[in-house]
This record gives structure tokens, sequence and C-alpha cells, in this order.
């Protein structure tokens, strides 16, 4: 898990290092100083008080997807009609699709394999629901490390109006910081939920299953794209096999899949970067509230900004795997209905040719 509350356990410390006690800004930098070894207790704090994801339930509840080829895989027993022309790809092509290697696949299947659409369809699909029911489930815990940075900024700006040290009006501005964080986590439950359902039904296990087990995170990025001279050579190579008109939707298709997966990882590479620089910012601002050179307000903003930070990430990265199957997908002779909004929630938007 990433340092997204690298702040929050030195503002509670400030709190509960002597209950009952009169809690100002002089008190909360004095008990905060305590924390001797720096991240270390910090993260022993994390572990002991971040509650988990509020969906990761127990496996016997529900059947694991670790893989790309887990989700696949599952998504095809639902659908006995594939068997025989997953039959016909053979046992290398059919781990070539389950794995999401669609581009090592001879283009010249798609016309000699009796539904191969069919067999790729289904199986876009459920890694598609797979990376959306992921990223949402990734990103609860900074959603909830938000609202508990949020609770505590309102809990201190309380006690300090309390003593007389803050006015009714600078407590108002904390407290809505604290509505708008807690009103972002009840979106980001409903949504994984939302999420998770979607995946159950496309996999065609609504009623026989409750729950799944997803991986902790989202797959890496590449570090390097394939040159799009390399994408035009597959996509003419496909493009050969399908009627005149399918070909020239298919060229309209791949323009907008290129454009979709080119634009989408130097976008997740930005968020990337930007989250890791919130990291080195919240853990400077620690270190200067160490030294008393900064304010516990820094801290607790810093703490939101690296969560927040956390969860762009997140959402650029899935929507990178999105525009990654939906180009896969075009180099087989697919149709996407649209393809990914980026930086728009997920989902799909920009219309695909037909």
């Amino acid at each position: 898990m990433a340092l997204g509350l690298v702040s929050v356990p030195l503002a509670l410390a400030a709190q509960t290092a002597a209950p009952g006690a009169e809690t100002d800004w002089r008190r909360a930098n004095e008990a905060v100083g305590q924390l001797k070894r720096g991240h270390a207790d910090v993260l022993k704090w994390e572990q002991a008080n971040v509650p988990p994801p509020a969906l990761q339930g127990p496996v016997a509840e529900g059947i694991k997807l670790l893989t790309v080829e887990d989700v696949t895989r599952q998504a095809w027993r639902n659908h006995r009609d594939l068997a025989r022309p997953l039959a016909r790809l053979g046992t290398a092509n059919e781990a070539r699709v389950a794995t999401g290697r669609w581009t090592d696949i001879d283009p010249v299947l798609q016309r000699k394999v009796d539904d191969m659409d069919e067999v790729l369809h289904v199986a876009v699909q459920a890694r598609k629901a797979w990376l959306q029911a992921l990223a949402a489930r990734q990103s609860l815990a900074h959603h909830q490390a938000i609202v508990l940075a949020a609770d505590l900024a309102s809990e201190l700006g309380q006690r300090m109006v309390n003593v007389g040290n803050w006015s009714a009006l600078q407590q108002a501005r904390v407290q809505l910081v604290q509505s708008s964080a807690q009103m972002a986590l009840a979106r980001a439950q409903y949504a994984a939920t939302q999420a998770q359902a979607t995946l159950i039904r496309t996999l065609g296990l609504t009623g026989n299953v409750t729950n799944v087990t997803l991986p902790e995170a989202l797959p890496e990025l590449p570090p390097e794209l394939v040159l799009p001279d390399v994408w035009r050579q597959k996509a003419q190579a496909v493009q050969a096999q399908l009627p005149e008109a399918e070909g020239l939707r298919n060229q309209a298709n791949f323009s907008l899949a290129l454009a979709a997966y080119q634009a989408s990882h130097a976008l997740a590479k930005g968020t990337r970067d930007a989250q890791k620089t919130q990291e080195f910012i919240s853990e400077e601002t620690v270190l200067r509230y160490n030294g008393m050179l900064s304010s516990v307000w820094d801290v607790l903003d810093a703490s939101r900004n690296q969560s927040q930070a956390a969860i762009d990430a997140i959402a650029a990265q899935r929507d990178f795997w999105i525009a990654e199957a939906d180009l896969q997908w075009v180099l087989q002779g697919g149709a996407p209905d649209s393809f990914v909004a980026l930086g728009g929630g997920g989902e799909a938007a920009t219309p695909a040719a037909h």
C-alpha cells in the first residue's frame, strides 16, 4: 500500500496522546514529536488502524479472479457454445487470447474459425469489467484515507474553537472539506459495488456468486509503448482478411483505438509522476512538522493531496489497460461500441465507427 496516510497518524497522535487534556496547536506539536522512528511508526499505525477495502470478502463467498487469464477463462465457461471455436483455435492460441496476447495470433484465423469474433468479444468484455472492478476497489482505501484526514482536521478545529484559538468561520471551512470527502467516499463505495455487480453479471455468475477476490492492484504500466508503425502493420494484416466495407470500418476504429492507447499511456505516466511528487511532498512536510517548521494543517493537506493523487493514478492506469484491450480487439477485427473517455471515470465515450 502506498504511503497514502503518511501524515494522518501524526495528527491522530496529537489528538489521542493525552485524552481529556487541553488540545491546542502547541500541544499537538509536542505530542507529535514523540514519534521518534518516523515512517516506521507511521506504517505501524496504518497497519493497525486503516480499515481494509469494504468489498474484499472471504474467498469462500466467491471466486478468485487474480489475473486476466482467470477472468477470461471464467467468462468462457459461461458460454458453452464457444467450446467448438476454442478447440479449433488450439491450445496455444487459446492461451494467447486468455492471457491478453492477442496480437501474437495470426489474423487469418479470424476468417477460418467460426465464432472467433464471439470468443474475442466475450474475452474483452470480461477483461474490461475486471479492470473496472479492480480499479474501483483499489481506490477505496485512498478515499477512506482522505475521509480520515478530514475527520481529524474537523476534530482538531472544533477543539481549537472550544479553547478560543479558532473562529466558527474557520471551522466551517474545515467541515465543508470533511463533508466533501465523505460524499466522495460514498460515491466510491457505490461505484465499487456497481463495478463488482457488473463483473459478476458479465461472467454470468449472478445468483451464484456474491463476491469475487481480486488482486491488490492493477497491472503495472509497460515501460515503453509499441511503436505506431508496428501497430499499423498488424492493422493492415487484419484489414486484408476483411471484406472491403469491414476493412474500412476497421481502419477508422484502429485510428481511434491507437489514439486512445497513446494518450492514455501518456496520462497514466503523468499521474504516476504526480503521485510520486505528492509522496515526496508528504514526506518533507512530515519532516518539517517534526522540526516545528510547518503546521498540522499542512500535514493534513499533504495527506489528502497524496491520497487524491493515488486515486487519479489508479484511474489513469485503468484507462490505459482498457484502451489497450480495445486496441488489441480492433487488431483482431473487433469493433468496440465506443472507446474509453480519458479522465471521465473510465466509461467508454468515443463512438466507434460502424
